[in-house]
């Protein structure tokens, strides 16, 4: 209800056992897709309240609210269950709580069938419904659940009677229930987004195809309810042919100011004409109008209607799904411009539908953009890993390239480690050629010395000494290297 009023707060929700609202509340507020009409919101008391124990009351409620609305919600909580089914009942009680006409004698059937002209539409809510639309193995409608479950119940018939046009919402869980009692402080964000989505659907519905009760002023309003309530109170039962009566005779009944007879006959003559003249140009206007809103409307639906299918399906719930939505609509809105004879009231019609599922428009936007923000994250975070990964390869390649430089160093150092142990075994080999050489000139130059006689001795030991020397020297250094 306070979806319906657009605001968080208005009608409060009770989150105990003990029944919240008694009684029928109204709340009164501007249509908000019609300016020229006035939203009027009743909330009545659930039904089979045990703390009161009176199936009376609960009858009189039910009949009170049939005769005040244009469109009647039969509020039940889960699955169709026996409960539900059982509270049906006061449907068939209508007919002893409400009477068409005032005269007594009328035919019972015949006052019956009148209900059909004025009752509102039925529409039959499930809240908190968590079950899977299924019958004998195959997918249902919403709409064909209710029927599906009254098939063989008793009473069917009296609620074919009074409402032939019939609807049926389903409601998920609002939130978790730990939240549940914060229900008014929750902003549509933090609410499920399913619950939000199947909110909006019924708001449109209820906004585009609710009846219009028409009364001149808002006391009619006020007189029809006193009127319902005091027939009421005083036994009787509750007529509407007495009701629009009184409303007449109150109407009727204003003055009109004039200073003499005639001068009230004149001015009666001239409204008369008036009149007169105003009812037949707008009698022709009217059928005109009503029959383009006709075909428009019918047209509309028959154009819009696998849109709205795909739309209740989910198919727009998911990542640009409101782009594709709009170029959807723009193609169908297309195919609607073209139809010919649509009448004057085409266009007027149309930004009615498409104001009339702005709402859900609305639903798959935000829907769309928590969408793309998510896939934003996604795409963060692939490039986070992306790069992590990069990283570690680039790592791994460096660490490779280090071993092979280190490989390649080790390598280098043993070939010049071999170099050199090849060279110092060249030199030691050339050192001991030499010391080789000078051992055998030694011995040479001892045996000719030798030979040479005793004069000689002294250049003998200075050559020997000498060469004593340098192999004293070329040994030193060879231990050495």
């Amino acid at each position: 209800m306070n979806k319906l009023a657009g605001k968080k707060k208005g009608f409060s929700l009770g989150s105990t056992l003990q029944s919240h609202t008694k009684g029928i509340w109204m709340w009164c507020v501007l249509h908000p897709e019609k300016p020229d009409r006035t939203l009027v919101l009743l909330d009545t008391e659930g039904l089979g309240d045990v703390e009161k124990g009176d199936n009376q009351n609960d009858s009189w409620i039910f009949a009170l609210a049939i005769l005040l609305s244009s469109t009647f919600v039969y509020n039940s909580m889960g699955t169709i269950n026996q409960q539900a089914m059982d509270q049906l009942h006061y449907v068939t009680e209508l007919t002893d709580r409400i009477r068409a006409r005032s005269s007594p004698d009328v035919d019972e059937v015949e006052d019956s069938a009148d209900f059909v002209s004025f009752f509102p539409d039925f529409i039959w809510t499930l809240r908190d419904f968590s079950l899977n639309l299924e019958a004998d193995g195959q997918s249902i409608t919403a709409d064909e659940y209710p029927e599906n479950s009254l098939k063989l119940r008793k009473g069917k018939g009296d609620l074919e009677l009074f409402f032939p046009k019939k609807k049926c919402f389903i409601f998920d869980w609002p939130t978790d229930r730990k939240k549940l009692g914060q229900l008014e402080e929750l902003c549509d964000d933090e609410l499920d987004s399913e619950f939000v989505q199947q909110a909006a659907v019924f708001c449109s519905y209820i906004f585009s195809s609710s009846k219009t009760k028409t009364l001149r002023r808002h006391q009619g309003l006020e007189t029809l309810v006193q009127t319902y309530v005091n027939a009421i109170n005083s036994g009787d039962l509750p007529c509407m042919e007495n009701a629009v009566l009184a409303l007449a005779e109150i109407e009727n009944s204003a003055a009109l100011p004039s200073e003499t007879l005639q001068e009230l006959l004149d001015l009666h003559r001239a409204s008369e004409k008036e009149a007169t003249e105003v009812f037949m140009k707008n009698d022709f206007c009217n059928q005109n109008l009503k029959a383009s809103e006709d075909h428009c409307s019918a047209l509309l639906k028959d154009i819009f209607s696998p849109l709205e299918e795909d739309v209740k399906q989910g198919i727009y719930l998911k990542p640009g799904g409101y782009h594709l939505l709009m170029e959807k609509r723009q193609e169908l809105k297309k195919k609607y411009v073209q139809e010919p004879r649509k009448g004057i009231q085409a266009e007027e019609i149309l930004q009615e539908y498409l104001k009339s599922r702005e709402s859900v428009t609305d639903v798959i936007l935000q829907r769309d953009q928590m969408l793309s923000e998510k896939e934003k994250l996604i795409e963060v975070e692939r490039v986070k890993a992306e790069s992590a990964r990069a990283a570690a390869t680039m790592l791994e390649e460096m660490q490779i390239r280090n071993q092979q430089m280190m490989e390649e160093k080790e390598k280098s150092h043993q070939e010049h480690v071999k170099q050199l142990t090849e060279k110092m075994e060249r030199e030691r080999a050339q050192l001991l050629e030499e010391q080789e050489r000078t051992l055998a000139l030694k011995l040479q130059m001892t045996e000719w010395v030798h030979s040479g006689g005793k004069n000689q001795r002294t250049l003998d030991r200075s050559i020997e000494f000498k060469l004593n020397r340098e192999v004293t020297q070329g040994m030193k250094e060879l231990s050495i290297q």
